[in-house]
């Protein structure tokens, strides 16, 4: 368990502040601090209307940024104030879920805290669905235990959400992991149509299928967007062959249980290139494919 820890305590590729690194050296320490403190750093990007600001077209590019040290480097030139000074809405980083779930991680990882960013299905946010999301997960030492966190949920948004939990402590029937979603569906325990995004329409397998694959990188240390898409995924409403089933199957058992599957976790990611992240992917909604 130690080596497993030891790697979550560790920065990555994605998660490394680079240059900027003495930005943390100043931030709050405990995880509740760094979840509250956040959302005066970030937007969600279809959200901003909550805090009283239309989010224009040009700021929003910064969805697009996969590292840390980019998203650190954008933050600087909309605003040069220490990251401990909360934005106006309109200075703020444009961004999403799995950006909040990725700084989290930083932040925490830059202190030797292990931690890493989960991708599932969140189902309190009115819509009666289970809706792609992305949130971060720490190890509570004191208590021996992976503890989810939603460091973009803020008092702002509980005004408008149906949230009636810790979002510290995020239930694990309320975010669900992808492997947890995959297992359900394939059981007839739940409806694969209820998960994926109910704003465009969309849910499925496929969609199930595509964030178990960006769970099994984040696992890895490796925090794509949401909607990069390389490997085995399939296409929207595409049929799954057997074999991919098989290895999604496989992919749903080792990130329900990742740190006991740690080793095979790791191994399938390295040496299956249906898995294994290319050095370009597709982004589905900028149309394009880019070097990752």
């Amino acid at each position: 368990m130690q080596s497993v820890l030891d790697f979550y305590a560790r920065p990555a590729a994605m998660t490394s502040a680079g240059r900027h690194g003495t930005l943390f050296d100043e931030l709050p320490g405990s995880v509740e601090e760094i979840a509250a403190m956040l959302p005066g750093l970030v937007i969600h990007e279809h959200m901003s209307q909550a805090y009283g600001y239309d989010l224009p077209d040009e700021r929003r590019t910064s969805v697009h940024l996969r590292r840390v040290e980019a998203l650190l480097e954008r933050m600087l030139a909309d605003d040069g104030e220490p990251l401990s000074v909360a934005r106006p809405p309109e200075k703020r980083l444009a961004g999403n879920c799995r950006h909040f779930s990725v700084l989290l991680a930083a932040t925490l990882r830059a202190r030797g805290i292990p931690a890493r960013a989960r991708c599932g299905f969140g189902n309190y946010f009115g819509s009666g669905s289970h809706e792609d999301h992305w949130v971060g997960e720490y190890w509570n030492a004191q208590e021996r235990r992976w503890v989810l966190v939603d460091a973009q949920i803020d008092d702002v948004l509980r005004g408008f959400l149906p949230i009636d939990f810790d979002t510290t402590d995020v239930p694990r029937d309320r975010f669900v992991i992808a492997g947890d979603a995959w297992v359900a569906c394939r059981a007839g325990e739940a409806d694969p149509s209820r998960f994926g995004f109910s704003m465009l329409g969309q849910g499925g397998l496929w969609w199930i299928a595509g964030n178990l694959i960006r769970d099994v990188a984040a696992l890895n240390a490796v925090e794509m967007l949401p909607w990069d898409v390389w490997g085995a995924m399939p296409a929207a409403d595409e049929p799954i062959d057997d074999d991919r089933l098989e290895l999604f199957d496989r992919l749903a058992a080792l990130t329900r249980s990742p740190d006991a599957g740690f080793t095979e976790l790791h191994a399938v990611y390295q040496d299956d290139e249906r898995i294994r992240i290319p050095d370009t992917v597709h982004n589905a909604i900028l149309g394009r494919d880019e070097t990752v």
